[in-house]
């Protein structure tokens, strides 16, 4: 049974930072044609935000959430807190992201990462929106982070999650869905179908991460938010599910933690 169209939701998809060659409203359209009726664009730093704005404004099915990734980090100051915190009533603004702790990174170091994160998630909190988490070599220390800040009380997503299946049901208690790209589909890949497997039915959702992480066949090419049509055929197998399945239960779980209709 094919998916209809319209019922995949890119759950992590940045249209502001396709390569010049790649119209995000031809890719839009591409999407579209593959099933993809719903796309979150995530922020990195204040810049991007007026450019996310536009973009959710005038292509259909897009929505916003503005934030300081951890790359970022070291821009957040109280004039920035003051700039995001006149977005969260915009109707296309439905979360706050991508934010979280890089364990990569020399710079911004951890404690100016964790400064940006919290005060990300206290505006979360006071505005009721969810938060869109990135994070790398960092699991246990984010989930501390997330305890202390009562991040339960208003939960999100995961993004491109890579950690054990011990950190995923520890991040699901703490009402974060836990998303899937491109890296399910790589051929080496490993732990991420079995964390995968292993989830309830209820935690997993979709994301493309264009322009990053590609999935097989297209691995190391520049990454298409079509190509989400590829990840969702691999959770399909890896679950047992029809596509038709796939979308519906992906998209009724993404529509439940971003609290939408």
């Amino acid at each position: 049974m094919q998916a209809h169209r319209e019922d995949f939701f890119d759950t992590h998809v940045h249209l502001d930072r396709l390569p010049d060659e790649l119209d995000p409203a031809t890719e839009i359209g591409c999407a579209q044609r593959k099933g993809i009726g719903r796309f979150l664009l995530p922020g990195i730093e204040p810049q991007n935000w007026p450019g996310l704005l536009e973009i959710a404004t005038t292509l259909p099915g897009c929505l916003t959430a503005p934030g300081v990734h951890p790359l970022a980090a070291h821009l957040w100051n109280d004039d920035i807190a003051s700039q995001l915190r006149t977005l969260v009533d915009r109707p296309q603004v439905v979360a706050i992201g991508e934010i979280g702790l890089d364990g990569h990174l020399e710079h911004p170091v951890a404690e100016i990462q964790e400064q940006a994160l919290r005060g990300q998630l206290r505006l979360a909190r006071q505005a009721g929106l969810p938060v869109l988490l990135h994070c790398r070599k960092a699991n246990g220390r984010l989930l501390d982070i997330l305890r202390q800040e009562q991040a339960a009380d208003y939960g999100g997503i995961w993004h491109a999650f890579s950690g054990s299946q011990e950190t995923a049901l520890a991040a699901i208690k703490l009402n974060f869905a836990i998303a899937f790209g491109g890296p399910l589909t790589w051929p080496d890949a490993r732990r991420g179908p079995e964390v995968l497997k292993a989830l309830p039915a209820e935690w997993i959702v979709l994301e493309s991460d264009a322009p990053d992480l590609a999935p097989h066949p297209h691995r190391g090419e520049t990454n298409r938010p079509s190509y989400l049509s590829l990840v969702a055929e691999r959770v399909a197998n890896l679950r047992g599910w029809s596509l038709a399945e796939t979308a519906s239960i992906t998209t009724a779980n993404a529509c439940r933690v971003l609290r939408l209709k």
